[in-house]
């Protein structure tokens, strides 16, 4: 016997979580940039760490 489901919703867009800024950082061998949604990209790094932490300083400004 077949059993009828109802119909699901439609998935609904979620709402934006922050207004603000979400750098990430990329890798690109053996460099690393911090880049934003924004359109801003901090220099290339060797180190992880200062990518991240321009990606941090550029969160924090308005």
């Amino acid at each position: 016997m077949y059993v009828q489901h109802t119909p699901e919703a439609p998935p609904t867009a979620p709402a934006p979580t922050s207004v603000g800024h979400e750098p990430t950082t990329v890798e690109r061998g053996s460099f690393c940039i911090a880049r934003c949604a924004c359109g801003w990209s901090g220099p290339a790094r060797r180190s992880r760490d200062r990518a991240r932490a321009d990606a941090s300083e550029h969160r924090a400004s308005p």
